[in-house]
């Protein structure tokens, strides 16, 4: 078993790789992963129940990153595209397919599934393309979002249906029985997950977040989407509709993003393995058997989901190029339509031959679907040169970010910051990792959520590919290099504002992309040194010109101190040292010019002879040193030291 599975992993990496070069989703490589060590070639696994088994909790975590989408907040803001557009859109393609299906010849069961199957398009595959293409929050990816949010929805009463109409003992005169007894079922998962996700989950995930612990953090959300897919399953329910109902409870908690996060990488591993077992139910003599017809079927189902979609949302006044992007875009079978022929075949609904025919059109309109996001819009402006509006600007959609600020720690910076911007209605969205300060702040109406900034996907989800400009309030070097690699990869154009304790990094993290580097320390005391100017009567615009001189030449006047017995010792105040020496008569450097003398990691910033500055009228190669010059030394203590050593002795 496990060779079978080390080989299995090693063709799963292979094809991933090999198909990602030829710019095609990874879940072709998986399925094409499948049909390699399916019946059909390598038989590999006669019995694969293990396998399935961990690729049903890939189904169980994709529901559960599904379900924290669905915050009641967030469909109220679309729902004239969620379930007006969407719902549309369902349900037409569900009837037509249904009625296509029944003449076909087959049951009203298979019918039901095949429809409903057929009518999904891939989230995870539309997801991920306008994510690379930086077009997640334009409005056609919105229009596209919101479509694909009611058509993930939808699958939950499938996910209850087919258990039903798959038992043996199931007949069409009970149905509405059986069905009501389901529902009652699943109302009551509802209502227990509900309620724990209210009163116990939010203390608990405070708890979890207090420990800042990451692995605590991770195991706690793989617990809580196991737990509620083991009590519908309990409830003779699917477990994916356990772990929908426990994301969507979290969907409203502070946690969510941190949440998605952290389930991420568990999902797409298991969602792999997942779309690995429905390819080995691929039976390639079905595909060369009715190839013709199968054609015919793709260029149907396309073709009819684009004219659909265009349609309706020509219908509710959307402009004609994002209408046909749309449409464009939707065009495939989804992932969810996988999962429903995948149900169905478990419970024997649906033939080998009918899932490998609905297999087949999946695959197919799947393997156009990175090159169709990708130009879709650039086809819709060719079809419709006519549209006299394309060139018009258009509104953001409700809920989307667009050109908004993003805070990276909510401390005593970050809420300064975050309340200068509201009182000029500056679009604002913070991130921070501390739980109390988190719950009291998003009490006082601040748009905060928990997660760590530095993770790229958490910063996607905060829309950094739209962000105007990001600001990083911790002083926290290395995160902050991380954090700037990111932001340059996604959004290159974002600004990027810095704030730090001192100057010691701002070269590095100046040349890791920051627009701006703002040490706090500094700053307080320019703006001392601004009021006291001011008092004194220098005119402001005169001092403005010095702060800004200052800043450009990285606070050369901050830098260098004299010490004394009560100095601060701290690594603000003994990093740079300004010292005096007097040389004395046995001093070694006396006679040297001061351009030879080899004085390392320092500077001399002044040869005082009596009153003058001998480095302010000549220079370093013009100026030697006599008895009685006083050499005025900068940097670090360890270096001044050796530096004094070396002048008066020669060491």
């Amino acid at each position: 078993m496990l060779l079978e599975f080390l080989l299995l992993l090693f063709l799963a990496v292979l094809n991933v790789a090999i198909f990602r070069r030829l710019y095609l989703p990874a879940i072709l490589a998986y399925l094409f992963t499948g049909v390699i060590i399916g019946p059909v070639w390598l038989d590999l696994f006669a019995d694969f129940h293990g396998i399935e088994l961990l690729a049903e909790l890939g189904i169980v975590f994709l529901m559960f990153s599904l379900g924290l989408e669905f915050s009641l907040p967030k469909l109220l803001k679309m729902r004239h595209w969620v379930f007006g557009l969407g719902g549309a859109q369902v349900f037409i393609c569900s009837v037509a397919g249904f009625y296509v299906a029944m003449l076909a010849g087959l049951t009203w069961q298979q019918s039901l599934i095949v429809a409903g199957a057929l009518s999904m398009s891939s989230t995870a595959i539309i997801i991920k393309q306008l994510t690379e293409l930086r077009k997640l929050h334009t409005r056609r990816g919105k229009l596209a979002i919101s479509v694909l949010l009611f058509q993930d929805l939808s699958v939950v009463p499938l996910l209850i249906v087919v258990p039903i109409i798959g038992q043996p003992e199931f007949v069409n005169a009970e149905l509405g029985g059986q069905l009501m007894f389901a529902f009652g079922k699943g109302l009551a998962a509802v209502c227990i997950i509900l309620a724990v996700g209210k009163w116990v989950l939010p203390k608990v995930f405070h708890e979890v977040a207090s420990a800042r612990s990451d692995e605590l953090f991770v195991m706690s959300t793989l617990l809580v989407a196991l737990l509620a897919s083991g009590l519908t399953l309990m409830l003779g329910l699917s477990m994916a509709l356990g772990a929908f109902l426990a994301g969507m409870m979290l969907g409203e908690s502070h946690y969510k993003h941190q949440l998605e996060s952290d389930i991420r990488p568990f999902r797409d591993v298991l969602m792999g393995l997942f779309f690995v077992t429905i390819g080995m139910l691929f039976d390639l003599n079905v595909i060369l058997q009715y190839w013709w017809q199968l054609l015919l079927l793709i260029v149907a189902v396309m073709l009819f989901k684009i004219v659909l979609l265009t349609g309706l949302a020509k219908l509710m006044r959307v402009e004609n190029s994002d209408a046909l992007a749309t449409g464009i875009m939707l065009c495939q079978v989804g992932e969810f339509g996988f999962v429903l022929v995948s149900l169905a075949g478990k419970y024997q609904i649906l033939s080998a031959q009918i899932i490998s025919i609905v297999l087949a059109v999946g695959v197919c309109s799947m393997a156009m679907t990175p090159w169709l996001v990708r130009h879709c819009r650039r086809v819709s402006l060719q079809l419709l040169q006519h549209d006299k509006l394309l060139l018009q600007r258009q509104k953001p959609l409700p809920g989307e970010f667009n050109e908004h600020v993003i805070i990276c720690g909510y401390g005593r910076v970050g809420q300064t910051i975050a309340r200068f911007l509201s009182d000029d209605n500056i679009a604002y969205v913070a991130i921070d990792r501390d739980p109390i300060r988190l719950k009291e702040s998003v009490k006082g109406g601040d748009s905060v959520a928990f997660g760590d900034a530095c993770r790229r996907d958490i910063l996607l989800m905060l829309g950094v590919d739209k962000a105007k400009l990001v600001i990083i309030t911790f002083d926290h070097k290395a995160k902050a290099l991380a954090m700037l690699s990111c932001i340059q990869d996604i959004n290159p154009d974002a600004k990027v504002l810095i704030r730090t304790k001192n100057d010691s990094a701002i070269a590095e993290l100046k040349a890791g992309g920051a627009t701006e580097v703002v040490p706090e320390v500094l700053e307080g005391s320019l703006m001392l040194v601004s009021h006291v100017l001011l008092m004194s009567g220098i005119p402001i615009s005169r001092i403005i010109k010095k702060m800004q001189r200052e800043r450009k030449n990285q606070y050369q006047h901050l830098h260098g101190f004299f010490h004394g017995e009560t100095s601060e010792n701290n690594l603000e105040h003994r990093s740079r040292r300004l010292h005096a020496v007097e040389l004395t008569e046995e001093a070694d450097a006396i006679g040297k010019v001061v351009a030879d003398l080899q004085l390392a990691h320092l500077t001399i910033q002044e040869v005082r002879r009596g009153k003058q500055d001998l480095l302010a009228q000549f220079a370093p190669s013009e100026v030697i040193l006599q008895k009685g010059d006083i050499v005025l030394l900068c940097g670090e203590s360890e270096a001044v030291d050796i530096a004094e050593a070396k002048l008066l002795h020669g060491l």
